[in-house]
């Protein structure tokens, strides 16, 4: 079959050659925003007079009827026609017929394509801001709902102080509002025009660049062509944004995980968020956070892949580039799964606030409220930390808690304890404590959660 480029050669490409180069298999997903930048690309092309406005009339009509029949799963894509673009050529010309010939005026395939990733990803990076956005107030939400829990804060994975569970859910809504803002700021870059770049050195022809740009929604167009075709910079910091973002969700599936073992039995995952054993019937397994947890790595390795693509290449355009294109719709299809799952995944989240508060009760994360409070009976931190840590090896010794000293067993480290030691090492009044901006005091949740929903 001959190639619509074929004029030069004398004879096929190897079979094997079409199945390795092709990549219609994946590319097709931007299908909707190849027809898109084709219709805006053929609209300037009548406007400008560089071919008639019949033609151009004649071919949008035929690149309707294309799009109608993508959407309604009718088109065929073939391989033999490599990719996306030539596909909806190669219909165009058989719906119209040679007229249909024009539409590529003036462009290349390399700053075609390019302006399709831009579509594609500028529309991405909007639905994936609007998912963290309902993770972000699901988190609000159960955070408000349980305001007066407190859990175990842990450093080292070991029992450090007392905090409120909601202070907990709104550490992970500010990691995801730094990741709505990076987001953000990467459409700055992807909502910029290659079209018109040509090939790599631009266009013979009088195109209108600017009136392009305005029918596809972009604000500003690559300033230089050989830059416009080989950039995926946009790419790769979507990648990056995009392996941040399940960084967060993964150390957010770890304590899950943890939280609803055994061991812990903090919280309880609802069934439609875990599977069972095909073995031992007994089990609940969180298999949503742990896939979660796992597709992380696969993210990371796409972000490293595109990265070992681009460190090399010269200008302009190479064929390496179609790499591209498989990992980042991986990644966007992994991301918008992970988080369309997990915000429901938190919001049906039960906590078993009898093992929290019995926790919470049961350990030394009040040693360093007791050490503050000989502090403030003018003992210097140094020697009060050297007092307390005694009496914890004592408490331990003994198997005992703090609270469970008599004010006879506290006299025999430090003659500054008296009987109001009681409500300073009581877990509430621990969290209260913390009084500053960003603590753990319940007042200073709540203004964290009122200055969130004014952001939401």
């Amino acid at each position: 079959m001959m190639k619509l480029w074929g004029g030069r050669f004398t004879k096929s490409t190897h079979k094997l050659v079409d199945e390795f180069t092709a990549s219609v298999m994946f590319d097709q997903k931007l299908a909707m925003e190849d027809i898109e930048g084709s219709i805006a690309h053929v609209s300037m092309l009548g406007k400008q007079g560089i071919i008639p406005a019949e033609d151009a009339q004649t071919i949008k009509e035929g690149l309707f009827i294309i799009r109608q029949r993508i959407e309604k799963g009718e088109f065929e894509f073939s391989v033999a026609d490599e990719d996306v673009h030539m596909n909806i050529e190669k219909a165009l010309i058989e719906e119209v017929g040679s007229v249909g010939g024009k539409l590529h005026t003036g462009r290349s395939r390399n700053d075609q394509v390019a302006t399709d990733m831009h579509l594609y990803l500028c529309n991405r990076m909007r639905e994936v801001i609007e998912l963290l956005k309902g993770l972000q107030q699901v988190l609000v939400n159960k955070a408000e709902a349980n305001i007066d829990t407190v859990i175990p804060g842990y450093t080292h994975l070991q029992r450090a102080q007392p905090v409120l569970f909601a202070h907990h859910m709104m550490a992970y809504f500010w990691m995801f509002q730094r990741d709505v803002e990076r987001f953000q700021d990467a459409l700055k870059r992807a909502d910029m025009l290659p079209l018109g770049a040509g090939a790599m050195a631009g266009t013979t022809f009088p195109i209108d660049r600017e009136y392009v740009a305005e029918q596809l929604g972009f604000s500003k167009i690559y300033e230089n062509s050989l830059d416009a075709v080989s950039d995926r910079d946009y790419i790769l910091e979507f990648l990056s944004d995009s392996a941040i973002t399940m960084m967060h969700m993964s150390r957010f599936c770890e304590e899950l995980v943890l939280w609803s073992s055994t061991e812990f039995q903090f919280i309880e995952l609802d069934d439609a968020f875990c599977t069972g054993s095909s073995i031992m019937p007994q089990k609940k397994n969180p298999d949503v956070a742990e896939l979660v947890r796992g597709k992380t790595g696969r993210v990371y390795g796409h972000l490293m892949s595109l990265l070992t693509v681009m460190k090399s290449l010269p200008l302009a355009y190479n064929k390496d580039l179609q790499e591209d294109k498989e990992g980042m719709f991986d990644v966007v299809d992994t991301l918008k799964m992970s988080l369309t799952l997990f915000a429901p995944m938190i919001e049906t989240m039960k906590l078993n606030e009898d093992v929290l508060k019995r926790t919470v009760n049961q350990d030394f994360a009040n040693a360093t409220d007791l050490a503050d409070y000989l502090v403030r009976k003018q003992l210097p931190f140094r020697d009060a930390h050297e007092v307390i840590g005694k009496t914890v090896l004592y408490c331990i010794q003994n198997q005992k808690f703090l609270p469970d000293l008599t004010m006879e067993e506290y006299k025999q480290f430090s003659d500054l304890f008296e009987d109001d030691v009681y409500e300073v090492i009581n877990p509430i009044n621990v969290v209260n404590a913390r009084n500053v901006h960003g603590g753990t005091a319940k007042p200073q949740v709540l203004a964290a959660i009122e200055k969130a929903k004014a952001l939401l």
